[in-house]
């Protein structure tokens, strides 16, 4: 790696924390709880890996990661400072009745309203049940998650 590669690497990521550390000086904390219970084809979906990310610009922040319990439930929840409202979403990987290499991946954006401001005190935004059997808009596979 060239001197000026070097430099050129060190610049963005001097100015990549210098952003972080001003937003967090400016911006809000905002905290975010997210439900639900899946199954497939009726039966609880069981050790499901569920993601929360805060959708960014540029890359995605992961705030919380679970993986469903017995009875197809999970609960994520994060909190992030950011100026303007968090924008977050879940993401759910899962086979099945799919017998591929990779999972399926079915993202759920999360409304506005589901944030609340400060650390201290979260809504609770409840997706319902999922079948994930059915076929969902968006729904893609991912091998790297």
């Amino acid at each position: 790696m060239t001197s000026t590669t070097t430099v050129l690497l060190l610049s963005v990521l001097l100015s990549s924390q210098l952003a972080h550390a001003v937003l967090n000086v400016v911006g809000s904390t905002q905290t975010i709880s997210v439900t639900g219970r899946l199954v497939c084809q009726g039966q609880p979906a069981r050790n499901v890996l569920v993601k929360m990310y805060e959708d960014g610009t540029v890359w995605d922040s992961k705030l919380d990661s679970t993986k469903s319990s017995n009875d197809g439930t999970f609960r994520v929840s994060g909190t992030y400072t950011k100026i303007f409202t968090l924008d977050p979403k879940v993401n759910i990987y899962h086979k099945c009745n799919y017998n591929g290499l990779c999972s399926k991946k079915l993202t759920i954006n999360i409304p506005d309203y589901a944030v609340a401001s400060g650390s201290g005190s979260s809504t609770n935004y409840d997706i319902g049940t999922l079948n994930l059997a059915n076929q969902f808009s968006g729904e893609t596979t991912d091998c790297i998650h």
